[in-house]
């Protein structure tokens, strides 16, 4: 049940993430140009309203849209969501959410439907119309029926909150709050649901107290500073100012989560500071003007209305005081049996545990990937851009550190990794999902965004490959590192068969360390199904795509018959180039290759050249 619930969660935040920025153009404007703005401009007010009532609900349904159903699912709940916007007066943000995904299910099945079906030279017609005809049917069903249906959902809605604002129990709403967050539904429930009520409230009153419910960085600096001062494990209390800085100033909430599940009592300390800071803002009218995201005090009091800055900086303090009060003495007494890292540990097991996963530590999909070619490493989050940003960016300058300037690491999130990723990192909870949105790449998970032990492996794991001391690749072999060789570089053959020189290089290739000798069947299978003379008297033999496990490391043999020999088909072959590649060693050598080889004469050339001329030529 609760898996449901956090995948439910994860989807609707993950739409609107994605558009957060646009909340903020949207925040900003409103809170610059009203009649009671900073700088009140009535002609620049008036884009306010139809971004709010328009654009933000469009751009959600787009991102649901694509999410269920690819990019025409996204073109599908864009226009579907016009209707639900048209079919009622409040703003739609809640029925985006529902018909983007719907519309991009819809049109799933309509291709699904059409698919295989459609005679050749009709598929832009069918596929355009399909989707207009889809998208209008669907803006109908929503102005009549999920228009009207979704504003009922929000008159129940304004109604329970009205309820707890007139018995003054609203901030109540945070001890279910604060224990969701440490569980990793703080994205969930700040972007799926306090976004969407919020932005009603704003077009209402300019401000929203619900924007400063989860976001407060209050409660979470509270318990780090506690950590800070009275933590009797040495490294958890060097580690938690670090800590404080990324969660207060970056706005990356999830980096306390640890500290927090170190001991759960910590938990009364974050409800009571939250508890405390609503107290206050309900008191004072406080709210925010748009979602402050991530949860930082620069982002917290940037969206402050104007004349309310140091009310709402106020709302952060006193979170972090009442906090740090209750965290001190719970830090301080406990028995310090755990450690941070064996909290963390301890606790990822039980999430798993409780998805039915199983538990990581440095673990891998089983996926094998050339780390002598790896240029690129994504890190991956629920959003893509909190946790994964930051640990991105630590993963970043330890590879610098360690001379790997050559390797870029991104950010990403864990349903949206970029296809052909090799490499990928990500929190542990995160694994099974990583593993579905990137089946094909090797997977890192950590515990700790900072200080992930995993971090260093890497690094060891990249040193050893690009220094072929990696035992699997070396055993066995007298691999010399280089992609082409002077030894595998064979001149004035006499005239062979095909069969005798694809031999031969199958032999080279055993002999130089880069292949298994069963590499030379595989090259013979490629002949069977493709001919590798690629014209200018040159040919390229090299293995069938199914038998690549028997390459070891990328390679190169280049063998010269100035008198011609016959490859087949009528192919007559002066240039033999031999390749065996797991990655995209060969590539450089390929290119090089490719414009030395431009025409015949050129060719020509090289047969004539000696062994340092060619290895000098393409080295």
């Amino acid at each position: 049940m609760k898996e449901k619930v956090q995948s439910f969660g994860r989807f609707l935040s993950g739409m609107v993430m994605p558009n957060i920025g646009a909340f903020i153009a949207w925040g900003l404007l409103t809170a610059l140009f009203i009649d009671t703005g900073w700088t009140p401009n009535a002609a620049l007010a008036t884009i306010g309203t139809p971004m709010l009532t328009y654009l933000l609900p469009v751009l959600i349904a787009y991102q649901g849209g694509k999410m269920v159903g690819g990019p025409r699912g996204a073109v599908a709940g864009a226009v579907a969501t016009i209707g639900v916007i048209c079919g009622t007066e409040y703003t739609m943000l809640m029925g985006a959410m529902v018909m983007g995904p719907f519309a991009g299910w819809c049109m799933k099945k309509v291709d699904a439907m059409f698919e295989g079906h459609i005679k050749p030279g009709f598929e832009m017609l069918v596929n355009n119309f399909s989707l207009g005809i889809l998208a209008m049917l669907l803006a109908i069903l929503g102005f009549y029926v999920i228009g009207p249906f979704m504003a009922g959902v929000l008159n129940v809605l304004s109604a329970g909150v009205q309820v707890l604002v007139n018995h003054q129990l609203l901030p109540l709403i945070s001890v279910f709050v604060e224990p969701a967050k440490v569980l990793s539904l703080n994205n969930a429930i700040n972007h799926g649901i306090f976004t969407p009520l919020g932005a009603e409230q704003v077009k209402e009153t300019g401000r929203s107290i619900f924007y400063m419910i989860e976001t407060n960085p209050g409660p979470g600096t509270g318990v780090l500073l506690a950590y800070s001062f009275f933590a009797k494990d040495e490294h958890t209390k060097q580690s938690a100012p670090a800590a404080l800085i990324v969660h207060l100033f970056g706005g990356i909430h999830e980096i306390s989560f640890p500290y927090i599940l170190m001991n759960p009592l910590l938990l009364l300390a974050t409800i009571g500071g939250s508890v405390c800071a609503m107290i206050y803002n309900s008191i004072m009218g406080l709210g925010l003007v748009s979602p402050a995201s991530p949860g930082s005090i620069f982002a917290f009091v940037g969206m402050a209305p104007k004349g309310e800055t140091i009310q709402v900086l106020l709302s952060i303090v006193i979170a972090a005081g009442v906090s740090f009060l209750i965290a001190s003495p719970i830090v301080r007494f406990s028995n310090a049996k755990k450690s941070l890292d064996s909290a963390s540990d301890q606790m990822a097991d039980m999430k798993a545990a409780s998805k039915g996963a199983t538990a990581y530590t440095t673990s891998e999909s089983g996926q094998k990937v050339d780390l002598r070619t790896l240029d690129h490493i994504v890190f991956a989050c629920d959003a893509g851009m909190g946790s994964s940003a930051m640990g991105s960016a630590v993963l970043q300058r330890k590879l610098s550190a360690a001379g790997f300037d050559n390797i870029t690491v991104s950010h990403a999130p864990v349903s949206e990794i970029p296809a052909g990723t090799e490499l990928v990192v990500c929190h542990r909870d995160l694994a099974e999902r990583a593993v579905k949105s990137a089946p094909n790449a090797k997977l890192v998970t950590i515990t700790d965004f900072m200080t992930a032990p995993e971090y260093d492996e890497i690094i060891k794991e990249l040193q050893d490959a690009r220094l072929n001391t990696n035992p699997e690749n070396a055993e066995g072999s007298d691999f010399h590192g280089g992609i082409l060789i002077k030894k595998n570089i064979h001149l004035n053959g006499p005239e062979k068969n095909k069969e005798e020189v694809i031999k031969e290089m199958g032999k080279v290739m055993y002999e130089s360390g880069y292949t298994t000798e069963k590499y030379t069947e595989a090259m013979f299978e490629k002949e069977k199904v493709f001919n590798t003379a690629i014209g200018n008297e040159i040919a390229i033999p090299h293995g069938i795509e199914s038998m690549t496990g028997e390459i070891k490391n990328s390679g190169i043999a280049i063998f010269t018959y100035p008198d011609g020999m016959d490859w087949g088909d009528g192919n007559i072959v002066k240039l033999v180039i031999g390749v065996a590649s797991v990655g995209n060693d060969h590539m450089a050598a390929l290119q090089k290759i490719a414009e030395a080889c431009s025409t015949t004469e050129d060719v020509e050339k090289i047969v004539k050249m000696d062994v340092d001329e060619i290895y000098n030529l393409f080295k």
